[in-house]
């Protein structure tokens, strides 16, 4: 008899068989799974003044060259504004043409 007894709690102890887990929709029915969110690269910089249309930049628009510029006198590059490169010679040489005449400052101050 105590051999039965003791079967018996080893049968009370041991764990319970685990089933096969049933497909997270079917788990939970009111929620969505979630999806990733797909990550590109940063957005293209595309040149404002080939989508203005502008033909030529002369070197007496300063409002147009002072935004090419930081405000201690120095030109910004094509990777930060986004010029294309016929653009940017033409933004290089009408600064360079300004400052000479004394429009833009070489250095602020």
């Amino acid at each position: 008899m105590p051999e039965e007894t003791s079967q018996s709690n080893a049968a009370a102890v041991r764990p319970p068989v685990r089933t096969a887990r049933p497909p997270a929709s079917a788990a939970r029915p009111g929620r969505q799974t979630r999806t990733r969110k797909r990550t590109y690269g940063p957005r293209r910089k595309v040149c404002r003044l080939c989508a203005e249309k502008t033909d030529r930049i002369d070197y007496k628009q300063f409002q147009i060259l002072r935004t090419f510029t930081l405000e201690n006198g120095k030109m910004l590059s094509s990777r930060i504004t986004g010029t294309c490169a016929k653009h940017q010679r033409q933004i290089a040489r009408a600064i360079k043409r300004n400052r000479n005449i004394a429009i833009l400052p070489y250095v602020s101050v």
